[in-house]
């Protein structure tokens, strides 16, 4: 039975970690002491659903985690240094701190330890999250003790939702473009100056008449719609 330790300091354990290819100890009063954390824990680093949702999530909500007090958002797994220094590459995820907890001693401690030798892992962290005070543990999101790999309660939008209820959060805006295209370069200028993130795919004939039957670009993509482009894009965020 996993234990919710809300009201509880979080464990005493040193993270063995890679920077810049030396080794650094960062003890938990480092991580933790006079800081608001956000934590996620997770079974393993480059396994799918930590992969394609968990890591990037966090991510890409770091700054409005950071608007709303959040000094580090930690990401916990039971992996030796060397892996997690190369997962976090390759996410790309340079707001998010990677933790490793080789030994599985953190885990242990926090009580969410499991044994998943079934799957060739032997003792993984169980999913979860945490929003940690100054070392203490405030708010606790743990996946329900299911068959599987649940995630339904430790992800980025429902801590995010914990901390501001009527936060939203910011647009997923996608962008087919290709070189020399002013209207493009308008778009993207557009998008920086409200500081919006968004994604921009090279965009070749076949792919731009496939997702919207027309042949000029960029093409503008907010939360899934179709927007159009530079033009309509300036109009839809006049009225955002």
């Amino acid at each position: 039975m996993l234990k919710n330790l809300e009201g509880q300091r979080v464990p005493d354990v040193t993270f063995r970690t890679r920077v810049d290819g030396q080794w650094k100890d960062v003890a938990t009063k480092d991580v933790f002491a006079g800081k608001k954390v956000v934590v996620f824990a997770l079974p393993g680093a480059f396994t799918p659903t930590c992969s394609s949702s968990h890591v990037p999530r966090y991510n890409e909500l770091a700054d409005e985690f950071k608007r709303r007090g959040v000094d580090t958002i930690a990401c916990v797994s039971v992996n030796d240094a060397f892996v997690m220094d190369e997962w976090c590459k390759a996410q790309e995820a340079d707001k998010v701190l990677f933790l490793p907890d080789g030994n599985g001693e953190f885990s242990e401690k926090m009580g969410m330890l499991v044994d998943k030798a079934n799957l060739g892992f032997g003792k993984r962290s169980w999913r979860y999250s945490m929003l940690v005070d100054d070392g203490v543990i405030k708010k606790m999101f743990i996946e329900p003790e299911v068959a599987g790999d649940p995630f339904d309660v430790s992800d980025a939008d429902t801590m995010l939702k914990y901390l501001a209820p009527s936060s939203k959060a910011p647009h997923d805006v996608l962008l087919f473009t290709k070189p020399g295209c002013g209207y493009c370069t308008k778009a993207k200028q557009l998008l920086d100056a409200r500081k919006i993130p968004y994604d921009e795919v090279a965009a070749s004939p076949r792919r731009l008449r496939a997702v919207s039957g027309k042949g000029t670009t960029p093409q503008v993509f907010v939360d899934g719609k179709y927007v159009g482009g530079a033009d309509e894009l300036e109009a839809y965020l006049a009225k955002a």
